[in-house]
């Protein structure tokens, strides 16, 4: 039995047991049209650093380790290597419509983009994947037009709302309504864990002016601590989810490193954690 530490007495999410342990929202398995869940650190066969659920080929492992673990969570949503879509990372609010002609990229073949931090689709069966050692993962579910967006969203994401930004695209490319969706804010790096500089307070004193209270605490140093859980759920409040779909975190992968991939708690000796959605081959919403 995996025992979270966590910043509330809210049963927000859940351990999902299986061939590797899944964090799942219940409010999006309601929607009864998506399969989605969130690593933790076990279940793969990763070593050192990376154990054992590495899910980087990035940053220094065995790359037949990565590639077994990818199976492995692969297997937990009944598919294979070939059906997981990869983003690219790098801190951007690009947000890229997937199909089945990029199944299996970053993973069984070179991805054909770059610069890509969220990716939506209409496609069934296509497992979307995003990468986490801190950083917020935003799950989307549309049960109207059957359509998912998964998107990474760390401080530079998170001041550019990037959840704003997914809920656009999916509106462009499917017709989603904001009032429709169910939305997650993952598991990430809490406040009180999170120390930032000057300027990223003074970026989000800007952008999210009238809530500094609520999303920022100053240690009196010139230093800060931020609630990128809070400031993503302004986001998305604002950008029309309603509260009764919406579902924030109140896991921290900086207070659970043991079970998490955290980037702060490891000074950057770690490997990273996997966000996972795909819609179902079949099945009719459960709403």
């Amino acid at each position: 039995m995996m025992d979270f530490k966590k910043k509330d007495s809210r049963q927000v999410l859940e351990v999902r047991e299986g061939n590797i342990p899944l964090l799942s929202y219940p409010l999006l398995e309601k929607t009864g049209i998506v399969e989605h869940g969130f690593t933790t650190r076990c279940g793969g066969v990763s070593k050192g650093c990376f154990e054992s659920l590495n899910l980087s080929f990035s940053r220094g492992d065995d790359p037949g380790a990565v590639t077994e673990n990818f199976k492995r969570a692969a297997g937990a949503f009944g598919c294979s290597i070939s059906d997981i879509v990869c983003s690219d990372q790098t801190h951007t609010t690009n947000v890229m419509r997937v199909d089945r002609s990029f199944a299996g990229m970053g993973v069984t073949r070179e991805k054909t983009y770059q610069d890509i931090d969220g990716l939506i689709t209409n496609e069934r069966g296509l497992l979307l994947a995003t990468f986490y050692a801190d950083c917020v993962p935003l799950f989307f579910v549309d049960p109207v037009h059957h359509a998912i967006g998964l998107s990474h969203s760390g401080w530079r994401g998170t001041v550019e709302r990037m959840g704003a930004v997914t809920l656009m695209a999916m509106y462009m490319e499917f017709g989603t309504m904001p009032e429709d969706v169910y939305a997650a804010v993952g598991p990430s790096i809490c406040q009180d864990c999170y120390e930032v500089s000057e300027d990223v307070m003074e970026a989000f004193s800007r952008e999210f002016k009238g809530h500094e209270k609520e999303i920022l605490v100053s240690k009196g140093n010139g230093k800060y601590q931020l609630d990128l859980w809070k400031s993503n759920e302004i986001v998305l409040r604002e950008a029309g989810i309603t509260e009764g779909h919406l579902a924030v975190t109140n896991i921290c992968t900086c207070c659970n490193h043991s079970l998490l991939f955290s980037h702060r708690a490891s000074h950057g000796k770690r490997g990273n954690l996997g966000a996972f959605l795909m819609l179902r081959d079949s099945g009719a919403a459960g709403l």
